[in-house]
């Protein structure tokens, strides 16, 4: 049977796991994401004070009808149940490109920090938080460094097929020396109206970049360029 704890000790357990929940929502704070400081302290602390109501909640009918409880299940059913609210945070923009998975691995991970806290398992719980926290500032830095050049810059052109040809812009293109590693021709909004994409590698410099989008937005029959 499961010790009852104090009220100091269950007004630990929840502050700490606040508290915790907090230092990661700092870091999805700061890069403005949906989920951020208030989300994770809610959810850390929530997954706590569920631990403790499944762990020690049911002393007094334990103990009155020598019922022999599991306090895992509980456990078992918020790191499932939170995949509903990690769900939320992702984001499908377009085809191909989805944001907030990480941030939905966040709020799962600090789940089962407030799990620990609620257990007992500071020790845990603290080293946990402390990996999150490295894992979402410092490491994206040297991910970025490490696939930079596995990354691609799109430049997306809108123009009105009677004034320009895809060999004008192909012409241009080459004339920059810049390496295409894709080009795409899709409908526009209206009849007259054509989008052409083009991938360049991340990698290419920015001038030359810059010098491309201008000799583009020179040719007549060019109405925008985006990059």
């Amino acid at each position: 049977m499961a010790t009852m704890l104090t009220d100091q000790d269950i007004v630990l357990r929840l502050v700490l796991a606040a508290a915790l929940g907090a230092a990661v929502g700092l870091e999805r704070e700061r890069l403005e994401w949906v989920a951020g400081l208030r989300t994770h302290m809610l959810v850390c602390l929530g997954a706590a004070l569920v631990m403790i109501v499944s762990a020690y909640g049911f002393n007094d009918v334990i103990s009155a009808y020598r019922i022999v409880l599991d306090p895992s299940r509980v456990a078992a059913q918020v790191v499932s149940g939170i995949g509903f609210l990690g769900a939320g945070t992702i984001l499908f923009l377009r085809q191909q490109v989805i944001r907030g998975l990480t941030t939905a691995a966040s709020l799962w991970t600090v789940a089962a920090v407030g799990l620990a806290v609620g257990g007992g398992l500071y020790l845990a719980a603290c080293v946990t938080t402390a990996l999150i926290v490295i894992i979402l500032a410092l490491v994206k830095p040297l991910e970025n460094r490490l696939f930079r050049r596995q990354g691609t810059r799109r430049v997306v052109i809108l123009v009105d097929r009677l004034r320009v040809s895809l060999q004008q812009i192909e012409t241009e293109i080459e004339g920059t020396g810049l390496p295409v590693r894709q080009i795409t021709l899709r409908r526009g909004d209206t009849p007259l109206e054509d989008y052409v994409e083009f991938a360049l590698a991340r990698t290419a410099p920015k001038a030359s970049v810059l010098s491309l989008v201008a000799r583009l937005q020179s040719l007549e029959g060019v109405l925008s360029v985006s990059v």
